[in-house]
């Protein structure tokens, strides 16, 4: 199996593409390969233009950038989303991300009145990193807000499943090692699912 895992951090050594990269040791101890989407480093342009927008109103093809991203994520079995939090939400490089590849007539279809879900089959794994800790999420209700806005508006949108959404909070202020290893395990387990089915 498969997985492409979306990095939205400028800093290739954040503790963001530190956990991405044990996401795909994970994953290779348990058989599997991965490609790592550095969406910094690779200089994907997040800015949703003219050209983006004559997609969704379908009165052009996606520029190139946005079919090879598309490519991508058809080739994986799954994705799997690393990003820091900012300002409770998604930076603004991986959520350009989603605004552009994301499109009308591939993640979903939608006529003027109804939507037709496309991604049906994709699973997802989201792995947020949060400077502050896990009681200032539960106390002001960011986690489920954020569950709300990412899991549903985004991925429920265009038909995709969710299977693990973790979120590893206190980043600045905690000994990494333990965030480490749940990446690592994630990767592990990621597609343990499917063998047992198998």
């Amino acid at each position: 199996m498969h997985a492409l895992i979306v990095v939205g951090h400028h800093d290739p050594h954040s503790l963001t593409h530190a956990l991405a990269r044990q996401v795909a040791n994970g994953l290779a101890k348990a058989g599997h390969s991965s490609e790592i989407a550095d969406l910094a480093s690779e200089g994907f342009d997040p800015r949703f233009g003219l050209a983006d927008h004559a997609v969704h109103r379908r009165l052009a093809a996606p520029p190139t950038d946005v079919r090879k991203e598309q490519a991508r994520i058809d080739r994986a079995d799954a994705l799997v989303l690393v990003y820091p939090i900012y300002w409770w939400s998604l930076p603004a490089l991986l959520k350009g991300w989603v605004e552009r590849v994301f499109s009308n007539g591939w993640a979903f279809d939608f006529d003027g009145s109804t939507t037709v879900k496309k991604l049906r089959g994709m699973k997802v794994h989201l792995v947020g990193v949060a400077g502050a800790d896990r009681g200032t999420f539960e106390r002001h209700g960011y986690g489920e807000a954020m569950r709300v806005q990412i899991e549903h508006g985004i991925f429920d949108y265009c038909g995709a499943e969710v299977l693990s959404s973790n979120l590893l909070d206190d980043s600045e202020g905690m000994d990494p090692t333990p965030h480490l290893r749940t990446a690592h395990a994630l990767g592990e387990r990621l597609f343990a699912d499917c063998e047992v089915a198998a």
